[in-house]
């Protein structure tokens, strides 16, 4: 399907001298008693801007987003860099994880630097803490139990870089990633999806839509998906598994309510250990199929999830929104890595065990409409959320890290248990003021409640009450297809560290400055953006040696970190047929303070981060006689990455110098039913590790994937 060109309009005396040509017009003229001149005003003939969802429209940009604040926004009226990576994109490059959107997204970094499955996302030199999923947050520790969203069921992924504490909350000035889940469409429409790959990747994928009533009035949809894969090492498993359904109810011409489910299953024996160094630091010189791990690992996780929302047209064209999230997820994990921990610095193996059962609840509630002040009209949102997270851990005995190499599995005992739950509740408002017909001024504010609650014990509480989070970004419009645009907004992050009173260290905030410009061409179907930012990292929690502490260790809120950089962006169509989706982001982190370590300033604070990246994907669909055949290709590249690893009383930098990794894709339309596509990554067959270690004591080398292809097959009817 190729996108419709844009609208076109025609001036009045045009249109009529047309009108005038045809048979109906000479009709009307000799009817009319006194024909003359006919005056017909401005007419478009159609509009044909894209919408929010993205499924269907073959385009690599969205006409409108609400995750950076609440506000329905076009890219260009957003005041900070954002990418959405659409449904399209994701079927292009065969994304089918989160981890697939932050490998080619511009900003984030993939970091497998705790096990190739126990991965973070980090922007701007920051990991990100929150998941959202349909604009609801979802804490995310990825190095523990953060599952990796199964990318079936989503529309498109919306990234909003920086801080985004007006939507979020509590959470880092990294970015906020919002998961935009499919909506049964209006008609049937039914997908059967096979896909085979190197390393025995077998995929399967099941999309069902269909109105269940005459009137279309009620309409579901059903998503499954099922892979197995052995991946590239040695003795490698994996197995990922979704069954997804949503059903939408017109109850009436203004009420609309959606309720949804999903159960998501994945399996694997490869997620903690990585590649140790040799003892003077060295990258071993060892085959990429090396498995360091054991083969009685095991990491399974399952999470069942429960949402729902209600929208409600009100008067004036306001309208009410509520959503709802539950999540229940129970994990397992059983490894280890190896390791030197004993003096004589032997190769030997730490083991552990430890169980997981994480509930979270979120809810939002917020209305918005349109608002008439001095003559002009305005928008604003006031809203209101709350978010419950329950963490029960079971710990496991032997967590020993002097275990034989070559041990067989532990005999695994439970010892003890560990819960703890957070309650966060916040207001909102936002508005969007039109201060004159160049310039927008978009204001916002947030009041949160947070309390951390260790259950059993007092020992860790802590409580944030009335924690104010500021948001405020100017819009001047230079021309048809230019702005420019500066925004302020911060986020704040609690910290559990104590004073010397006993009372718990303030709130990190971090504060995010942007400048910049974008455009919008072709009614928004190309979309750039270049911008300038810094963030401020203040209050972060520095250690205090004192013999009188009253507790284990004290802390004082002295430290801060700052990240500066350059974001640009171009996102969407170059012609009907030609997409685009490229981006490059650099930023440096470093510690401008820090009075418990004075040797740490102006170092850089994650030096096995890449500070530049550069990212590119584009497909071409022909025409003519080739107009079945389509093309792509991209690359991604990054700059070097490095960790001055303590050797023997010395330091040796250990690195991974600067790499690309270059990918193809090629597709045909058998007929309008079934679609075939060929994936080919690296296809140079670069050797590069995606992290690196940081001791000598523990792994932390990761080999990127080797050249790899996957055939796809889809049936559509």
């Amino acid at each position: 399907m190729i996108p419709a060109a844009p609208p076109r309009r025609f001036a009045p005396n045009l249109l009529a001298l047309a009108l005038c040509t045809t048979p109906l017009a000479n009709a009307m003229a000799e009817d009319a008693p006194n024909a003359g001149v006919l005056e017909l005003g401005a007419t478009e003939i159609s509009d044909n801007r894209l919408g929010s969802t993205t499924e269907g429209t073959t385009s690599y940009t969205t006409g409108a987003m609400e995750t950076a604040t609440k506000l329905p926004l076009s890219l260009r009226e957003t005041p900070q860099a954002v990418t959405v990576v659409t449904r399209q994109r994701m079927d292009d490059q065969n994304m089918t994880s989160i981890n697939d959107v932050a490998r080619y997204t511009p900003g984030l970094f993939l970091n497998q630097s705790s096990g190739p499955g126990r991965q973070t996302y980090t922007a701007r030199g920051f990991d990100v803490d929150n998941l959202m999923y349909d604009g609801i947050p979802s804490a995310y520790t990825g190095w523990v139990v953060g599952a990796q969203p199964n990318l079936a069921m989503f529309d498109r992924v919306e990234v909003v870089r920086g801080a985004t504490g007006l939507v979020t909350g509590a959470g880092t000035p990294s970015a906020a990633i919002n998961l935009v889940r499919k909506r049964p469409l209006p008609g049937q429409a039914v997908t059967l999806t096979g896909a085979a790959g190197t390393w025995d990747n077998y995929r399967g994928e099941l999309d069902a839509s269909s109105p269940l009533n005459d009137s279309g009035t009620l309409r579901g949809r059903v998503v499954t998906s099922w892979q197995d894969s052995n991946g590239f090492r040695d003795g490698q498993q994996e197995n990922h598994g979704l069954f997804y359904a949503v059903s939408e109810a017109d109850l009436s011409d203004d009420t609309t309510l959606t309720l949804g489910f999903s159960h998501q299953k994945d399996k694997t024996n490869v997620f903690w250990g990585s590649i140790p160094t040799d003892l003077n630091g060295h990258h071993q010189r060892l085959s990429r199929s090396y498995n360091p791990g054991s083969d009685w690992e095991d990491k399974d996780q399952e999470i069942n999830t429960l949402f729902a929302e209600v929208r409600q047209q009100l008067a004036n064209d306001w309208k009410l929104q509520v959503n709802a999230n539950y999540s229940e997820q129970n994990a397992l994990f059983r490894g280890s890595y190896q390791s030197r921990w004993r003096a004589d610095k032997a190769l030997q193996r730490t083991v552990y065990q430890s169980a997981h059962d994480e509930n979270q609840l979120g809810l939002d509630a917020f209305a918005s409409g349109p608002f008439e002040l001095l003559g002009r009209e305005h928008e604003l949102v006031l809203g209101a959320a709350k978010r419950i997270y329950d963490m029960d851990e079971r710990d496991y005995s032997p967590y020993d890290p002097n275990y034989p190499l070559n041990g067989g599995k532990p005999d695994f005992v439970h010892t003890s248990n560990n819960r703890y739950q957070i309650n966060q509740e916040g207001v909102y408002a936002t508005t969007r003021l039109s201060l004159a017909d160049p310039l927008t001024l978009i204001l916002g504010g947030r009041l949160d409640w947070y309390d951390y609650d260790k259950r059993g014990s007092n020992d860790g509480d802590y409580k944030v009450t009335r924690n104010v989070t500021r948001y405020g970004g100017l819009i001047y419009e230079l021309d048809e297809h230019h702005s420019v645009y500066a925004s302020y907004t911060d986020i704040f992050t609690p910290q559990d560290g104590k004073d010397t009173s006993g009372k718990p260290i303030i709130p990190i905030v971090g504060k995010n400055y942007e400048v910049g410009i974008k455009g919008e061409y072709f009614d928004g179907a190309l979309n750039a953006s270049l911008a300038v930012f810094r963030i401020d990292q203040e209050n972060r929690q520095v250690e205090v040696s004192l013999a009188n502490c009253p507790q284990l260790t004290c802390y004082q809120a002295s430290g801060e970190v700052r990240s500066q950089g350059i974001d640009f962006e171009l996102q969407g169509a170059l012609t009907d047929q030609w997409q685009l989706g490229t981006g490059y982001t650099y930023a440096r982190v470093h510690t401008i303070k820090d009075d418990n370590n004075p040797a740490a300033v102006n170092k850089p604070l994650n030096s096995d981060t890449p500070e530049h990246q550069f990212k590119l994907f584009t497909t071409y669909r022909f025409q003519g006689p080739l107009d079945k055949l389509r093309v792509g290709g991209g690359v991604t590249w990054q700059s070097r990455m490095y960790n001055d690893i303590p050797v023997n009383g010395s330091t040796y930098r250990l690195q991974q110098g600067s790499y690309a990794v270059t990918d193809l894709m090629a597709g045909y339309q058998v007929n309008r039913h079934l679609d075939l596509q060929l994936n080919a990554n690296n296809v140079f067959d670069r050797r590069y590790y995606s992290s690196i270690s940081k001791s000598v004591d523990y792994g932390g080398d990761n080999f990127g994937d080797p050249r790899n292809l996957m055939l796809t097959a889809k049936y559509s009817f």
